[in-house]
């Protein structure tokens, strides 16, 4: 919560209490200088912070009561004597809007991301690439090639100004809101929170060239809902570039103005059958998986200069890492098979394309939730369905015996590959959106178990500690303290990788 904005609503609650607990003839000057106080850190919070639309009752509370007592200040005569159920009722409703005004707040706060842990300042930078050998299969509405936004962040020289705002694109934030099934004006207030990274900044000189890695967002999420993490990696020394997988995120905006929405959810409906559900999916991995190769590939352009970039020269395309979330760390384990990668995590993804290829064998975390743990769990204890959990879960046993049969050829894949020099881990406490930064968002995600019980920040810290510390040990041949096994700092981490 911001300071202005808490002082201006602490000075509405301090107005209605003076106006009922002074006697009448007493209220007229103190409830005038209490408004003008509030009236005055109305003007600083709209000036310095900016308006949100979760203060709407206390600025109209600010300004009637500013008018009245106006009026009744410099007339010197009282309003005509109002019934007392009419006042009464006023008080009333201006309690309720208080009250309501605080639950707002308290459900959509302007929060602060963690701070980044490594020594380098962060920038950032975002480029738009177009493939010209990709025809757009997602979009409906006209013919085009396969077009991307990708955000990268970056170690960066001492930074000046401001920090960029997480979320600079404002007008996708109506169909974020619409993405959770809220009104579209109840996130506007997240164009005011600001990241750790200075855009544009220069890259750092500490080092000649940084580490690459490629990140891919979750099905329906953004490349700004990772952004604590890339800062995180960058701050370490990492050149980090998360990719919009258009079509596949809430929203994304290009240069020209245009702003894509999800339409791959239209592969998916209840009326399929669970082969053509698989086969949709898989359909659209390979076109995830093609974005990063597609992705590296403009790298190494700008790696020379065929694209212009500050990063010219300076990104060390011989250590390649990768990770993504749910679909997208999917994705970041089928692009692993390119041997330009190096090394990859997939945080709580199940994978796809199974039967395209043999296991994979390069070194790859999998970070899992502890509720998608509890999941793989029964199908390596070869748990039996009863009719009331197919029931609760609204799956037929057809549907449930062929989910079983693809995870546990899922689970092989995963054996194959931690044999290979990864690790399988789930995290105590958590779901699937707490390796995300929606878990920052608002606190009622964790009351309805959106997100787990674990506490945002300490989530935050415990992944990315754990990606850190894995890149390190593949990407820059140290570190690698934390892949040991269980840390007495990280008693949430749960090691179950004999289990495969």
């Amino acid at each position: 919560m911001r300071l202005f904005e808490l002082l201006f609503f602490l000075s509405n609650i301090g107005l209605f209490a003076l106006t009922v607990l002074l006697k009448k003839g007493r209220r007229r000057i103190p409830v005038f200088v209490a408004s003008g106080i509030a009236s005055f850190l109305l003007v600083i919070h709209w000036t310095v912070e900016g308006y949100r639309v979760q203060l709407f009752f206390s600025y109209c509370i600010t300004i009637i009561f500013l008018a009245i007592s106006g009026y009744r200040y410099f007339k010197k005569t009282g309003l005509k004597k109002i019934p007392r159920f009419m006042l009464g009722s006023a008080y009333t409703a201006i309690a309720i809007m208080l009250v309501v005004t605080a639950g707002l707040m308290y459900a959509f706060p302007v929060f602060k991301l963690a701070e980044p842990t490594g020594e380098f300042k962060v920038g950032t930078q975002t480029f738009h690439f177009v493939d010209p050998n990709r025809e757009e299969i997602f979009d409906k509405t006209r013919k085009g090639k396969r077009e991307l936004m990708v955000q990268v962040w970056y170690p960066a020289q001492a930074g000046t100004g401001k920090y960029a705002p997480v979320i600079p694109d404002t007008r996708i934030l109506r169909y974020m809101a619409a993405n959770y099934g809220l009104p579209g004006f109840t996130l506007q207030h997240l164009k005011y929170v600001s990241s750790h990274a200075y855009s544009g900044a220069e890259l750092s000189s500490a080092q000649t060239s940084f580490p690459l890695i490629l990140a891919n967002p979750g099905f329906g999420s953004s490349r700004f809902l990772h952004t604590s993490q890339a800062e995180n990696l960058a701050s370490h020394g990492y050149i980090v570039a998360v990719i919009d997988h258009t079509y596949n995120t809430f929203a994304t905006e290009f240069p020209d103005g245009r702003i894509t929405t999800s339409t791959t959810n239209d592969l998916f409906s209840p009326d399929h059958d669970y082969r053509t559900e698989s086969g949709n999916r898989d359909k659209l991995g390979k076109v995830l998986t093609d974005d990063v190769a597609f992705a590296l590939d403009q790298f190494e352009l700008i790696q020379t200069g065929q694209i212009p970039s500050h990063l010219k020269g300076r990104i060390d395309l011989g250590h390649v890492g990768v990770f993504g979330h749910s679909i997208g760390g999917a994705t970041a384990y089928d692009a692993s098979y390119d041997p330009r990668i190096s090394v990859g995590i997939d945080l709580d993804g199940g994978l796809y394309r199974l039967r395209d290829r043999e296991g994979l064998r390069k070194p790859f975390l999998f970070m899992n939730s502890e509720s998608e743990f509890e999941r793989l769990k029964m199908v390596m204890d070869n748990h039996a369905y009863t009719e009331e959990e197919l029931k609760r879960m609204g799956n037929t046993r057809e549907w449930m015996d062929q989910v079983t049969e693809d995870k546990k050829l899922e689970l092989e894949r995963m054996r194959e590959t931690v044999s290979a020099g990864g690790q399988f881990l789930y995290i105590d406490n958590t779901e699937h959106l707490n390796f995300t930064d929606v878990q920052f968002i608002s606190p009622i995600f964790k009351m309805l178990g959106v997100t787990g019980k674990i506490g945002p920040e300490r989530a935050n810290s415990v992944i990315n500690a754990y990606m850190l510390d894995f890149f390190d040990m593949y990407l820059k041949n140290q570190g690698g303290n934390l892949m040991k096994g269980p840390d007495s700092r990280f008693p949430e981490v749960k090691f179950v990788t004999s289990l495969l």
